[in-house]
């Protein structure tokens, strides 16, 4: 598949994997829908992405967690466009709390965005992707096979955005719709700064080493790469692939070293 003119649709494109998608995409040819909650950024992104590339790109204010944000993002991008070819179902959120010890708001918080997001999207938007024979892309994680403590929630709602695109590349199966998961391993972006705290409150700082991680670049080359190629599953890192089969395989001898790995984060939530 060449992306050149293709239309696609970004979720969570402020920043992040989302942003580095839309300079990707834009780079191959690609017209953009782009949405988000921070409008301004947004506006910015579509202004200098339409300069630099030569290709048109559209703002879309929108907050994935409410159903009517999820449908005028589809809406819009018939306006401008007439046709979807590609959704990438990226925005997402993550946490940082024991179980324990968190507001149960966090978890249906981190559900409503990771997984209601990219249910609503896609219900929105499959009519118009059916007609074009493209491609539905759920921006997933390693927690999505393998449950990481201190996330809970994320884990949670991972699992969930698994499963239904799981679902859903089997009902299409015939259809000519490619569906894929994109798994990235710890990668370099905002996410673990956002991460929700116990009660809700955003953390201010990741606890990780950012500069050991993927860069949100090289994330969004190998989901293009992913879709040109129509992958059904994209795990980006040695350290993924060997967790998800570890996990398979020897699930209590994982259980061990997950923690092991987690008790040596900056101000680890479990200690050994």
């Amino acid at each position: 598949m060449n992306l050149k003119d293709k239309v696609i649709i970004i979720t969570g494109a402020s920043s992040g994997i989302g942003k580095a998608c839309a300079e990707e995409f834009a780079k191959r040819g690609a017209n953009l829908v782009l949405a988000a909650r921070q409008y301004v950024t947004l506006c910015e992104s579509t202004a200098d992405l339409e300069k630099k590339y030569q290709i048109r790109a559209v703002a879309v204010q929108a907050d994935v967690s409410k159903e009517a944000d999820c449908e005028l993002i589809i809406k819009q991008a018939m306006i401008s466009f007439q046709k979807i070819d590609i959704l990438i179902n990226n925005a997402g959120l993550s946490m940082r709390a024991l179980f324990n010890d968190l507001d149960l708001s966090v978890l249906k918080n981190l559900m409503d965005v990771n997984f209601w997001g990219t249910v609503y999207c896609t219900k929105y938007a499959l009519p118009e992707i059916l007609k074009t024979k493209g491609s539905i892309v759920g921006v997933s994680s390693i927690a999505g096979y393998r449950g990481l403590p201190g996330r809970t929630g994320y884990s949670a709602s991972k699992f969930a955005m698994n499963g239904f695109m799981e679902s859903l590349r089997t009902e299409l199966l015939k259809t000519g719709v490619h569906v894929m998961v994109a798994c990235p391993g710890f990668t370099t972006s905002n996410i673990r700064v956002a991460a929700l705290a116990k009660d809700g409150a955003a953390h201010g700082e990741t606890s990780m080493e950012e500069g050991k991680m993927m860069s949100a670049e090289e994330v969004a080359s190998n989901i293009a790469d992913g879709i040109v190629q129509r992958k059904r599953t994209l795990i980006m890192t040695g350290q993924g692939k060997l967790a998800v089969w570890m996990n398979k395989l020897f699930p209590k001898f994982t259980d061990k070293k997950v923690f092991e790995l987690f008790a040596k984060e900056k101000n680890p939530l479990i200690k050994s």
